[in-house]
């Protein structure tokens, strides 16, 4: 199947389904990748912190790169400018890629002006190094000093939202600047498959609390990059389209 995807700001198209890397590791973490591959995603989310870019490369040798969206972040530590670029170059050596499709500013960091990582941003889309940019968990306030520097389009917020957790405030203002949003851990770290609410809906629609979950956050307009350590929930977290939450049960 084909994964639908939505225009960034950049105007890139960037998949609403993505496979999450964080805590993937060694071996597990190839097998997992190209697993997702073969399946038919096409939009991975991985991050410096996470320490498996090498992984992530070694997976994606065999399958055309120009079909796969790479998302990866920036640590706070390292958003100077100078060490921005640098540690750029570094992750696309690890990933074995000349560009980026997304590249994140991890956290945000008070100590470093906005404006400087920005700047350093602006530098790799001009150099074609990163497609798109963006930053992660990143609350209004952080949003409208980034907006107001205005030396490249944000195209996305990534930052953690599932039923139990939406900020709908927060999505509402990414959506009125044109910055997409991606919820991670869009499962609430488990506690989401436990609630009876979400368990009844899930019943009634005849698909999984994961399903649903996913399927609620997509109805909210935002992505979601669900982590899947096996074939089984690779296959699940796929089949979130073509079906709809009743209205009645949105909410």
């Amino acid at each position: 199947m084909s994964i639908p995807t939505c225009r960034l700001a950049s105007g890139q198209e960037m998949p609403l389904l993505g496979l999450g890397t964080w805590d993937l590791r060694g071996r597990h973490c190839v097998e997992t990748v190209k697993i997702a591959l073969e399946m038919g995603y096409t939009h991975l989310d991985t991050a410096d912190a996470y320490r498996n870019h090498a992984q992530i490369a070694e997976a994606l040798r065999g399958f055309d790169r120009s079909r796969v969206f790479i998302t990866s972040k920036v640590p706070p530590e390292l958003l100077r400018y100078g060490d921005l670029l640098k540690t750029c170059e570094r992750n696309l050596r690890e990933l074995g890629t000349e560009y980026l499709d997304l590249y994140l500013i991890h956290w945000p960091n008070r100590r470093v002006p906005v404006k400087d990582t920005l700047r350093g941003f602006k530098e790799l889309v001009e150099g074609g190094k990163a497609r798109s940019v963006g930053v992660s968990n990143f609350r209004i306030p952080d949003l409208q000093e980034a907006l107001q520097v205005g030396v490249v389009p944000i195209s996305n917020n990534q930052v953690e939202l599932h039923p139990l957790l939406f900020d709908k405030e927060l999505v509402d203002f990414c959506h009125q600047n044109a910055i997409s949003v991606t919820a991670y851990c869009p499962l609430g770290r488990g506690k989401a498959l436990r609630n009876k609410v979400i368990a009844a809906v899930a019943g009634k629609c005849g698909k999984t609390a994961a399903q649903v979950c996913l399927r609620w956050l997509l109805q909210k307009g935002t992505i979601v990059i669900p982590k899947a350590g096996s074939e089984a929930h690779l296959r699940e977290n796929m089949d979130i389209f073509g079906w709809q939450i009743p209205a009645e049960d949105e909410a």
